[in-house]
């Protein structure tokens, strides 16, 4: 009898099973939550100094910069920042948004990313609305738009930076960081112009949005870093066998 016949044949299901199995790898967590937790302990000083040393009121520098913006307002620039507003607002930042990142995930093989990117919009909503009852800071007076109450830290500037953070830490790729990156500095600008919010708020609610993504990311990290190696065509399209996993 050959060798060959004297062998068994495995069972190609399992070989092609075999080809997108990502090898085991340790993700290092704790820095990145480290500097989630931070994030919000800067926030949660910061939230403290505006309660009892400002009387929830703005920092000098806040007034003067807020008066020098509204002094330069233009049509355009305006109406830019007015649909900032209307994207970063009520159903359209808390639901429809997430929801059409999520479903996109999920039709394109993320469950683990899915869940990550829900918890991490949850934990960023929750502390943001926490935040701003207990700090109950006022408003700018000259504001274009009618916001909730609260003004630290901004819910608008937080909802950007958790979904810039999510993403990033999903994709893993250099151009969502940089995309991220863009749309929030526009995002908490644009808060600035409509008066909605001081320096300060935009800053917290960044810091808040990024923090509370490091934060959830942690226990998700090596299920997300495994489910970033495995091909990702669309639900509807099957996975390609690789014939190069034989070969090597």
């Amino acid at each position: 009898m050959s060798t060959e016949e004297s062998q068994p044949r495995q069972d190609p299901r399992v070989e092609h099973a075999a080809d997108h199995v990502p090898a085991p790898v340790r993700v290092s967590r704790r820095p990145w939550a480290w500097t989630g937790v931070i994030a919000l302990a800067v926030v949660v000083a910061v939230g403290v100094v505006i309660v009892i040393n400002r009387a929830r009121e703005p920092f000098e520098f806040e007034s003067a910069l807020m008066s020098a913006v509204a002094d330069s307002r233009t049509p355009v620039v305006t109406s830019a920042a007015l649909a900032l507003n209307w994207l970063g607002s009520g159903l359209v930042s808390s639901v429809i948004v997430p929801a059409i990142i999520v479903v996109g995930l999920l039709l394109w093989r993320r469950p683990w990313a899915a869940g990550f990117f829900v918890a991490a919009i949850a934990a960023s909503g929750l502390v943001t609305r926490v935040l701003k009852v207990l700090v109950g800071r006022v408003r700018p007076e000259d504001i274009l738009v009618s916001p909730d109450f609260g003004s630290f830290p901004s819910g608008h500037a937080s909802n950007a930076a958790v979904i810039a953070t999510a993403l990033g830490l999903i994709l893993l790729r250099t151009w969502v960081w940089v995309a991220g990156a863009a749309y929030t500095l526009l995002m908490m600008a644009s808060r600035m112009y409509l008066g909605a919010h001081w320096v300060s708020d935009v800053v917290g609610g960044m810091l808040v949005g990024a923090g509370a993504a490091l934060i959830v990311w942690a226990p998700f990290a090596e299920k997300l870093y495994r489910e970033n190696r495995l091909p990702h065509p669309p639900i509807w399209q099957e996975i390609e066998h690789n014939p190069r996993a034989h070969d090597s």
